[in-house]
């Protein structure tokens, strides 16, 4: 079934609805696509974490997994699939639209094959980076990773280093559309005044080991040998006590704050001067863009997209992973010399508009979704 071209679409998104880039991007696709009259259904097992609660034209449908002792795991991927093929009936969607390959994807493929002797139902899938860089790549998973990948109607990666990877770790054959992570640049903006009290240095991330949460605080330590800073670190996860812990040992803890999950980062970036991304991969690095936005200057690493999005000495820096001394020694630079700070913040919020802005990136899927229900 397609849907006429002269009206809204009605989509099925799935996500994880935890703290994370992949469920963040998902759930604010959702919302740009909702304020443009898509009618949105959020099916996943929690409300994903930045679904603004009373919004027009969004719905969220919970996916329950039985406990049963005969399994040892429950199986959400079964019941994900169930739930989809329910909400795909009952609110004649349009198509589904999954984020993460597993098991995301593979449920909307059981879905539309649910489906099939009733109706057509497309599926588009995003990869966001550790489905295909970990996830994907691990022998347990590569053969269903590739296999959703190759199933699913329409593929799209945040970054031209994503698409590249699933081809040479996934070996995936599909047609992938680079469609990059976005901002809304009306939402995240410059302030009109600089904050009050000290510069400021700010880490946002799930504190995943890939995120290396703990160097953050090694520069704070560099920084502060030059600068009266302090560091603010917003989300949780595994690393936050070992950089808890770290702050103590450094004795910095009297100028870091651990502020925990964050629902309004928009409200929190322009409080703070300069962004530390000290990741060992990202595959976009959606924190900077948000910081970029903000006019908060990224220091980062040179891994994954990162370089797509950040112009090393024009709108952030990009250093070697663990070169602590040398991202210290920007953050230094920018807080330092207020021309050169000037300059680099108007150049990171110039890219924010001029490249992933959500009026330039969000028609991009609009479009992609006409085109994957035209084929179906």
């Amino acid at each position: 079934m397609s849907a006429p071209s002269d009206r809204p679409l009605r989509i099925g998104v799935t996500c994880y609805p935890t703290y994370g880039g992949s469920g963040i991007v998902a759930t604010e696709l959702g919302m740009e696509l909702a304020a443009r009259g898509y009618e949105i259904h959020f099916i996943t097992y929690a409300n994903p974490i930045r679904l603004d609660s009373g919004l027009p034209r969004i719905y969220y449908h919970e996916v329950e997994v039985a406990s049963y002792p005969l399994f040892q795991y429950p199986p959400y991927d079964l019941a994900l699939a169930s739930r989809m093929v329910e909400i795909a009936e009952w609110q004649q969607l349009d198509l589904l639209h999954v984020h993460y390959v597993i098991p995301h994807a593979t449920a909307a493929f059981l879905a539309r094959s649910m489906l099939r002797e009733k109706r057509r139902l497309p599926f588009v899938t995003t990869l966001h980076g550790t489905d295909i860089t970990l996830i994907g790549s691990d022998k347990s998973y590569l053969p269903v990773t590739r296999f959703s990948i190759e199933e699913s109607d329409g593929v799209t990666a945040i970054s031209e280093y994503l698409r590249q990877q699933t081809y040479e770790a996934v070996r995936a054959r599909k047609d992938i559309r680079v469609i990059s992570n976005f901002v809304n640049c009306d939402l995240y903006r410059v302030p009109r005044q600089a904050h009050e009290g000290r510069p400021r240095l700010l880490h946002i991330s799930n504190f995943r080991p890939v995120k290396r949460a703990p160097d953050c605080i090694r520069i704070l330590a560099r920084a502060r040998e030059s600068v009266d800073c302090e560091l603010w670190m917003a989300g949780d996860g595994p690393d936050c006590g070992a950089a808890e812990r770290l702050a103590f040992e450094l004795g910095m803890h009297e100028h870091v704050r651990f502020l925990g999950k964050q629902d309004h980062i928009e409200r929190l970036i322009p409080q703070c001067d300069v962004l530390l991304l000290p990741s060992t991969l990202e595959s976009f690095g959606l924190a900077a863009l948000e910081a970029m936005a903000c006019g908060v200057v990224p220091v980062a690493t040179r891994v994954g997209g990162l370089p797509e999005l950040i112009t090393h000495g024009q709108d952030g820096f990009l250093e070697e992973v663990g070169d602590t001394d040398a991202q210290a020694a920007r953050a230094i630079e920018l807080l330092t010399d207020r021309d050169l700070y000037n300059r680099m913040r108007r150049a990171a919020r110039a890219t924010a508009e001029e490249r992933f802005c959500t009026t330039r990136i969000i028609p991009q899927y609009e479009a992609f979704y006409r085109e994957v229900l035209g084929s179906a």
